[in-house]
C-alpha cells in the first residue's frame, strides 16, 4: 500500500527515497528527454524547492558505472529497455551540489567549493591504486582530494582545474566519458552577490565550469541545476552546444515539480483526497511550459502534516526553507509605481512585463524592473500568458507566496517604522492627548506611504487585520507601553489594548474596514462594539484607572478616527 510509505521530507538522495521505502514520485522520464534529445551541457533553471537536487541524485543513480539497476524497477525509465541496457550503470559520474556553498568573505565560499571538490574526489579512491593511470595522473589526483581537507585551498589553480581533471582521469580509468552533474549552481554567486565579493566569485565559477564544460574531450555530457541563468557574466561564453531550459520551455515540463494528477494521486494514495481544494489553494498556481505544477516541497510537507493530525491547515513551507532576501530588497527599492503594482498582484491582479532570462546580479540595483524578472524565475511570481507585445502577464502563484509578500512587507514597514523615532512619538502622544486629527494625518501617512491590501476577494475580517497588524506596529515602538493584541475581555476580543504606566491610562482601540467607503459609520461601529463587549473591563482589571476609547475606520489608504465618550 502507498501510505505504508514514509513521506521524504527534506530527502534529496534517490537512492536513499528507494532503499528504505519512502514515497516517490516518478520523475525518471527525464532520463529518456535527456538521452534522446539532451545537448552536450544542459542547464534547467527552476525556482528553489522544485526537486532540481533529487532529480539530479536520481540521474547519478542511474548513469553512474555500477548502478545498482533494482533502483529503477517499477518506474517510467525500466520500461524502455533500449535506454536501460545502453546507459544504465555504463560513465563515471561527477556530481556536485553548491547548494551549501556560502560565507561571509569570499575566502569563506571558496574553501566550501574545495572542500566539495575533494570529498567528490575521494569517492574514487581506486584511482590512487589504477594500472591505467601514470604516476602523475596518481599525483593530479591526490592534489585534488587534497583540497578535502584545505592543503591546496589557497591555490585556485588547482580548484579551477579539479573537475576537469578528475573527469580525464575518470575517462582513462574507465575508457568511457564522464558525466558532470552540477546542482544549484548559482547559489555561490548569490551569497557572493549578498556578501560584497560577487566579482571574485564569478571569476572562479567561470574558471571552475569554463574547463570542465567548455574544452573537455572527456565529457559525455553534463546537466547543471539553478534559479538564474547568468550569462552576461561570460561564465558560460564558448558553450557552443550550451542549452538553457527555463520555466517558459515545453521540453521537460513536467520534470521538476508535481503536475495535477500527480497531487491527485499522492492525496489519494494517503487517503486525503477530501483535502485536495486546499491544497490546490496554497500549492498551485506555478505554470512551467504548457503545465500547471505545483510546489512538491509544500505539497509533501503538507501532507506529512496530515498524517500526524487529520484536521492540519495548509502553512507556508516554502518561504521558511528559501532564502526571501530578493523580497526585501525589491521591497526596499519600490518606488510609488512599483508599490502600485504590488497592490494590484496582491488583490489578484495580473501585471504586465518584458521579463528577461539572462540577468546578472549586478544588474539587479539599476533599474527596478530587473527585479521583476527575478521574482519571476525565482518562483514569487508565476505567469498567465503574454501579450501581443510580447510581455508577459504576471501574477502570485497561490495563497501562500501571496501571504509571504504580505508577512514581508509587514515587517519592512516595521522596520521603516522603528527609524523614524520623532514620527511614532507624535503618535503615541496623540492616542494619550485624544487628538483624533492628530493620528489621522500621521496613521494616513504611513498608509499612504506603504502597501495595502486592496484584495476584492479577500474576507473583510482579513482587510482589518492586515490594517490591525500596521497600527500594532507602530504602537510597538513605545517600549513602557504594555500593547496587547486581540486580548481577551468579557464577551469577546479587543482589536489593540494599550496600558500606558503614566497615570494608569488605559486605551482601547477597535479597527473596522470601511467595505463600502463609509468611514463613518464604520467609525461608530466600532465605538459600539467596544461599549457592547465592554473591553475596558480588561484594563480596569490590570489596575488602568483613566480609559480612552478609539473606532479606527480604514479604507484602502486612508482613515478615520473618532474618540468614544
Amino acid at each position: 500500500m502507498a501510505n505504508s510509505l514514509k513521506l521524504p521530507v527534506g530527502i534529496e538522495n534517490f537512492e536513499e527515497i528507494r532503499k528504505f521505502g519512502f514515497y516517490y514520485m516518478d520523475k525518471t522520464k527525464l532520463i529518456e528527454q535527456l538521452v534522446e534529445t539532451g545537448g552536450k551541457v544542459t542547464l534547467f533553471t527552476r525556482p528553489r524547492r522544485f526537486g532540481k537536487t533529487l532529480n539530479m541524485s536520481m540521474l547519478r543513480a542511474f548513469f553512474e558505472a555500477g548502478a545498482d539497476t533494482t533502483l529503477f524497477d517499477g518506474l517510467y525509465i525500466a520500461g524502455n529497455k533500449e535506454i536501460c541496457e545502453q546507459y544504465m550503470g555504463k560513465y563515471p559520474v561527477i556530481f556536485l551540489s553548491l547548494k551549501s556553498v556560502e560565507g561571509l568573505s569570499y575566502e569563506d565560499a571558496r574553501y566550501r567549493i574545495t572542500e566539495l571538490a575533494g570529498r567528490e574526489a575521494q569517492r574514487f579512491s581506486f584511482l590512487s591504486e589504477s594500472d591505467k593511470l601514470s604516476d602523475n595522473e596518481k599525483e593530479q589526483y591526490q592534489a585534488i582530494v587534497a583540497l578535502h581537507n584545505g592543503k591546496y585551498s589557497m591555490d585556485e589553480n588547482i580548484l579551477t582545474s579539479s573537475i576537469y581533471i578528475l573527469s580525464h582521469l575518470l575517462h582513462r580509468h574507465y575508457g568511457q566519458k564522464t558525466v558532470i552533474l552540477i546542482d544549484e549552481y548559482d547559489v555561490p554567486l548569490d551569497k557572493a552577490f549578498q556578501n560584497g565579493y560577487y566579482r571574485e566569485m564569478v571569476s572562479l565559477i567561470r574558471g571552475l565550469f569554463g574547463m570542465a564544460l567548455k574544452t573537455n574531450d572527456s565529457l559525455q555530457f553534463a546537466v547543471l541545476t539553478g534559479c538564474l541563468r547568468i550569462s552576461k557574466e561570460s561564465i558560460f561564453t564558448g558553450f557552443n552546444n550550451f542549452e538553457v531550459l527555463s520555466v517558459l520551455n515545453v521540453p521537460y515540463d513536467e520534470s521538476f515539480g508535481f503536475t495535477d494528477n500527480e497531487v491527485e494521486k499522492l492525496l489519494d494514495d494517503y487517503t486525503f483526497s477530501d483535502h485536495y481544494p486546499e491544497v490546490k489553494e496554497w500549492y498551485d498556481g506555478y505554470h512551467f511550459g504548457n503545465t500547471d505544477i505545483y510546489c512538491p516541497w509544500d505539497v509533501i510537507r503538507y501532507c506529512k502534516s496530515l498524517c500526524a493530525d487529520p484536521n492540519a491547515m495548509p502553512e507556508d513551507f516554502w518561504s521558511n526553507s528559501s532564502g526571501n532576501a530578493i523580497v526585501r530588497r525589491f521591497i526596499d527599492k519600490a518606488d510609488v509605481q512599483t508599490k502600485n503594482e504590488i497592490e494590484r498582484l496582491i488583490a489578484g491582479e495580473c501585471i504586465e512585463k518584458e521579463i528577461s532570462l539572462e540577468l546578472t546580479y549586478d544588474e539587479l540595483d539599476k533599474n527596478i524592473e530587473n527585479l521583476w524578472s527575478v521574482l519571476f524565475t525565482t518562483g514569487y511570481l508565476t505567469h498567465q500568458g503574454r501579450t501581443e507585445s510580447g510581455k508577459y502577464r504576471l501574477t502570485i502563484p497561490n495563497r501562500e507566496i501571496k501571504n509571504l509578500f504580505i508577512k514581508k512587507i509587514r515587517e519592512w514597514f516595521s522596520d521603516v517604522s522603528r527609524n523614524d523615532g520623532k514620527k511614532l512619538e507624535e503618535l503615541s502622544n496623540a492616542f494619550l492627548e485624544k487628538d483624533p486629527e492628530k493620528i489621522e494625518q500621521i496613521f494616513g501617512d504611513y498608509l499612504w506611504n506603504t502597501i495595502s491590501i486592496r484584495d476584492t476577494a479577500a474576507a473583510k475580517e482579513k482587510k482589518e487585520n492586515f490594517y490591525h497588524g500596521i497600527l500594532l506596529g507602530l504602537l510597538g515602538y513605545k517600549a513602557t507601553w504594555l500593547t496587547k493584541s486581540n486580548a481577551e475581555s468579557r464577551t469577546g476580543y479587543s482589536d489593540i489594548l494599550v496600558e500606558v504606566p503614566d497615570n494608569r491610562t488605559g486605551i482601547v482601540i477597535e479597527l473596522k474596514y470601511a467595505e463600502n467607503g463609509d468611514m463613518d459609520a464604520a467609525c461608530a461601529k466600532a465605538l459600539e462594539q467596544i461599549e457592547e463587549k465592554d473591553y475596558v473591563d480588561r484594563l480596569r482589571q490590570d489596575g488602568m484607572r483613566n480609559f480612552i476609547k478609539y473606532g479606527i475606520a480604514c479604507f484602502t489608504k486612508d482613515c478615520k478616527v473618532v474618540v468614544g465618550e
